[in-house]
Parts: structure tokens; sequence; C-alpha cells
């Protein structure tokens, strides 16, 4: 036996299982792409949509059972109105309505251009209490000047139980339209037990003017 050989053979236990030091980043050659099952870090993206003028992003397909948790990463949202809160909605029916109860908790924290303004705010008013209503994602008014967006993401699990409440939380920053930054937390629940299978975004007065949002599953 050659070396090799033997090299391979002190790789491969007497029941046929691989160790892993058999396998590394030069073991395979010509590989262009993996199989489409398996997801970089356990997170696969499953679509994206882009905004131009639109009235709002809605995904109504890709929400399942396939996975335990969905991640939405936005990606400079920019609305066409002035002052307006980034916000959004679930759905049991497919997109049909939006318009699942709600009991979510809010802070947010800012400081301004100037240097001056700091603080940390509990959002009394941005939060809601068994509410069929959008849900704020960010903590104050969107600036709709030419460089200003939001950025974050909000995650949703198990969303196809049938047993339990639907938990989400999110984490944005935004461009708060008196030249300001803003950074928020939210987290809370859609009180059903009805699959949830659609997700809205939309600003609260206006268009979304430009900006992406990507819709991952994670096993």
């Amino acid at each position: 036996m050659g070396a090799i050989a033997r090299s391979a053979a002190n790789l491969i236990t007497t029941s046929g299982v691989v160790l892993k030091g058999a396998v590394n980043n030069d073991s395979f050659d010509n590989v262009t792409a993996l199989p489409s099952a398996v997801g970089e870090d356990g997170i696969t993206l499953i679509s994206s949509q882009t905004a131009s003028a639109s009235a709002n992003i809605s995904f109504t397909t890709g929400i399942d059972s396939t996975y335990k948790a969905y991640k939405f990463v936005f990606v400079n949202m920019h609305p066409a109105t002035d002052d307006v809160y980034f916000q959004f909605n679930l759905s049991t029916d497919g997109g049909s309505n939006y318009n699942v109860t709600k009991t979510t908790t809010w802070f947010t924290t800012y400081h301004s251009e100037s240097g001056t303004g700091g603080s940390l705010i509990y959002g009394t008013g941005n939060d809601s209490a068994q509410s069929t209503s959008d849900q704020y994602i960010t903590g104050g008014g969107l600036g709709n000047g030419s460089d200003e967006s939001t950025s974050g993401y909000l995650q949703l699990f198990n969303p196809s139980s049938t047993t339990y409440v639907k938990h989400f939380m999110s984490n944005i920053n935004y461009y708060y339209f008196g030249n300001e930054t803003g950074n928020s937390y939210m987290a809370g629940y859609g009180n059903t037990t009805s699959a949830v299978n659609a997700v809205r975004f939309q600003m609260g007065s206006g268009n979304i003017d430009a900006g992406t949002i990507y819709m991952y599953g994670i096993k």
C-alpha cells in the first residue's frame, strides 16, 4: 500500500465513517456551488424585495414550517414622506388581512448631530397592548432627505406553530428627521395560535421610496 493510500485509510474508521481530518479546504477540486440544502451558518436566503415608490413590501410566500425562525433584514429603507415611522404587521390568511393581535414592549436611544439630546426612552405610545394595528419598528419619525434611511432587522420565531403565540423582536437604527441617530429595540408576540404565513412592512404614511428587505430562514 502506497503512502497516499495508507494516509487515506487512516482517516476512515472500520465502519466506513470519514473522519473530520479527511476534509479541508483543499480536499475537493472544481467545486463551484454548494447544494441548495446547505446554508451558511444555518441561515438561508429565501427571497428579497426592493422598494421603488412602493406602498408596502409584503412577504406572502416562503413562510412555512420549513424553518423555525425567519429573519428580515432591512437595508436603507427610505420614506417618501418626512417624519414617518417604519412598521409591520402579521397575517394568518396569506396576506388577505394584516391584523394579528399583538402585545409589545419597546425602547430607544438617540443622540443628535450637534452632540446634545442623548437619552434612553421607554416607548409608551409606541408599544402595543392587544392591538391589531401596525407595530412601530423605528422609535421616531424617519427623515426623507436624500441621504436619510433606516437599517436593521426583525426576527420572527416559529410562525407555523399552531400551539404557541408568535414571538418576534427587532433592532433598528434610523436617521431621525430632526438630524439625530436613533436605535430602537422592540419585542413582543402575536397573540394567536394560528400559523402566521405573511408579513407586511410599510411606512406610517406615504410610500417606501427605496430600500431592500431580505428574508432568511433559520433552522
